[in-house]
């Protein structure tokens, strides 16, 4: 148990001395990136699969 406590006691004062935290604007920045860099990755993940699919109904539509 006295590990455990001493381990808690530890790790409060790393998160509370030891820890960077970033501010209030930094974090709406990155989140802002993190958010713009998604969409992008999810539009161009989009356009090929529809790309792949187009491709592949035209392949299919020549056996029919």
């Amino acid at each position: 148990m006295n590990n455990f406590i001493t381990f808690l006691r530890e790790s409060y004062y790393e998160i509370s001395q030891k820890v960077t935290w970033p501010t209030y604007k930094s974090l709406q920045k990155n989140a802002t990136v993190v958010l713009i860099a998604s969409l992008i990755f999810a539009v161009v993940i989009a356009g090929v699969d529809f790309i792949f699919e187009a491709g592949l109904n035209s392949y299919y539509g020549l056996f029919k």
